[in-house]
């Protein structure tokens, strides 16, 4: 009753299309220096108002997690100093 009942798996030949490699032709190497850029540095040089509005959303966020952290610790340690002054009321 519980168990599923799956549908007969499809019997088509799995085919895939052969393309011939093209062919390839060698150059010689220019003399210039090597390029050393790599996906940051390529953002950066296209677009640096998205870098720096992905800055600005970034210490955001670490300052929210920085002020929730400080925010719980405070909020600990005033509870043991009720629980400690309630412990020692006895």
């Amino acid at each position: 009753m519980f168990k599923p009942k799956y549908p007969a798996p499809d019997t088509y030949p799995v085919t895939r299309p052969t393309v011939a490699p093209a062919p390839r032709q060698e150059t010689a190497p220019a003399n210039r220096p090597p390029t050393t850029s790599s996906a940051v540095v390529d953002l950066v040089k296209s677009n640096p108002l998205a870098v720096a509005g992905g800055l600005v959303i970034l210490g955001a966020v670490l300052t929210s997690m920085f002020l929730a952290v400080a925010l719980t610790a405070g909020s600990l340690a005033v509870l043991a100093v009720v629980i400690r002054s309630l412990m020692n009321q006895r």
